[in-house]
């Protein structure tokens, strides 16, 4: 069938997904100078109305929800065939289970995105929803006006009313985050069985693994030794198949790992998330992240000169750069995603490596490190156009070094203390090989970002 390139007043872009029940597509709002998603009913059910019914309930359910951590619904209509749509907002940031594709998280960013997850589940409650299929692809994540993320609950399409789910007679849910009464007609469900659907999204998350069946999951630990035995608790206590023995609401399990988040010493701000891959701090500002979980400790030193430097390699062995001794105490390794500076997405080559890792996503604390990530064309204006609040702007300079030359731009003054440098880089030799993005961030003098560009290989 021909893809159609408007849907009322609502310019279409490309296809988000299809599922057995209908078509959600990227759209432009020309009234309102928006990006928004549409939803449609899938042709083949369009004269299915018990079919029909379900797919405007979705739209009324989220409607009523009317919280910032759901999904909002902004329009309902018609197509001239009689299928019904509705338009969203549109979530530019992927979903929870974009982000386990580089294995699990660490545990703070765990703790916390369960936990924004199990408030908005816990909104769903208090307006009188169950969701009834909580997981990773259903909680998207939405870029906030300061550069993090919001988490949103989404895809209520097997959602009911609380006052219906005690006389519910067919199973629901996902497995793997289904809870046992979900999976036996006729049990009745109530605001616990999302309950026990987060703690197997928490369980993912910290474990990168689906839990087991109901009463049968692997201790976390056994998959992530040194866990902290709170964190397990708290997981398994969720995942009781005994929903008598579960937390008693989202609400409850969001605030014991909003506590457990905060011994970790990494809680954030509540109500966004930062990105992973590679975080916007501040309007405009970066202060980038790689993917991946792991983290490397006491990276290759060169024999001989008495340790003034370290070099670093990224997992791909195509970037390797030195740094002071003292930097290299943590590193992550396994790439970024150049859509962080509004370059073409994909993964690309790229590390992170620094004094202390958990401070390199706030500009507002001081550490010593350096990202380094593959590029591509644009990447010179786009930091020409980077801004650091809380910076006061000192200089942009031409770097021209054995293997490199580009734009340096350099912020003094910071809020934490000491600068950040920003350096788009290309071949010296000519316009092949890849453009490369360096961010380094530094206290004291003397300024280390002369040896450190100079000493960049990129293959």
């Amino acid at each position: 069938m021909h893809s159609p390139e408007r849907i009322g007043r609502y310019r279409l872009r490309r296809r988000l997904g299809s599922g057995a029940f209908a078509t959600v597509w990227l759209a432009h709002d020309d009234e309102l100078d928006a990006p928004v998603a549409v939803k449609v009913l899938a042709d083949n059910w369009s004269h299915r109305l018990d079919v029909r019914e379900r797919f405007l309930s979705e739209a009324r359910l989220l409607r009523r929800a009317g919280s910032s951590r759901v999904v909002q619904v902004y329009d309902i209509g018609e197509l001239d065939d009689g299928r019904p749509y509705f338009v969203m907002e549109y979530a530019d940031a992927g979903t929870l289970a974009g982000l386990l594709a580089d294995g699990p998280l660490p545990v703070a960013e765990a703790l916390e995105l369960t936990s924004l997850a199990a408030r908005g589940a816990a909104a769903l409650h208090e307006a009188g929803i169950v969701h009834r299929d909580i997981k990773p692809t259903n909680l998207l994540m939405s870029t906030a006006p300061d550069g993090g993320r919001r988490l949103l609950l989404a895809d209520l399409g097997l959602a009911k009313s609380l006052a219906q789910a005690s006389a519910l007679t067919l199973a629901a849910g996902s497995a793997g985050y289904q809870p046992p009464e979900q999976a036996e007609p006729g049990s009745g469900i109530d605001e616990r069985a999302d309950v026990y659907s987060l703690g197997a999204v928490g369980y993912e998350l910290l474990t990168g693994t689906v839990p087991g069946p109901p009463g049968r999951a692997v201790p976390p630990t056994r998959a992530r030794p040194g866990l902290e035995a709170g964190v397990e608790r708290a997981v398994l206590r969720a995942l009781e198949p005994d929903r008598e023995r579960r937390w008693p609401s989202a609400r409850a399990f969001a605030d014991e790992l909003d506590r457990l988040a905060a011994d970790t010493g990494r809680a954030r701000r509540p109500g966004t998330v930062r990105r992973r891959r590679a975080l916007l701090a501040g309007a405009a500002a970066v202060a980038l992240l790689t993917a991946g979980g792991a983290v490397a400790l006491v990276p290759h030193r060169p024999a001989g000169g008495a340790g003034e430097e370290a070099r670093v390699r990224d997992a791909s062995g195509r970037i390797a750069v030195e740094v002071p001794a003292g930097w290299d105490r943590e590193v992550r390794d396994s790439g970024w995603n150049p859509r962080a500076l509004g370059l073409p997405p994909g993964e690309q080559p790229g590390l992170v490596v620094a004094g202390d890792l958990s401070r390199w996503s706030d500009l507002g604390t001081p550490v010593n490190g350096v990202f380094v990530g593959v590029g591509a064309d644009g990447l010179t204006g786009r930091v020409d156009a980077l801004a650091h609040a809380g910076c006061r702007s000192a200089d942009r300079h031409a770097f021209t070094g054995p293997g490199w030359r580009g734009t340096v731009r350099v912020w003094r003054g910071c809020a934490g203390g000491g600068s950040v440098t920003e350096s788009a880089l290309r071949p010296s030799g000519g316009a092949g090989g890849p453009q490369v993005y360096v961010q380094v961030r530094q206290l004291g003098d003397p300024d280390a970002t002369d040896g450190i560009l100079r000493s960049l290989r990129v293959t």
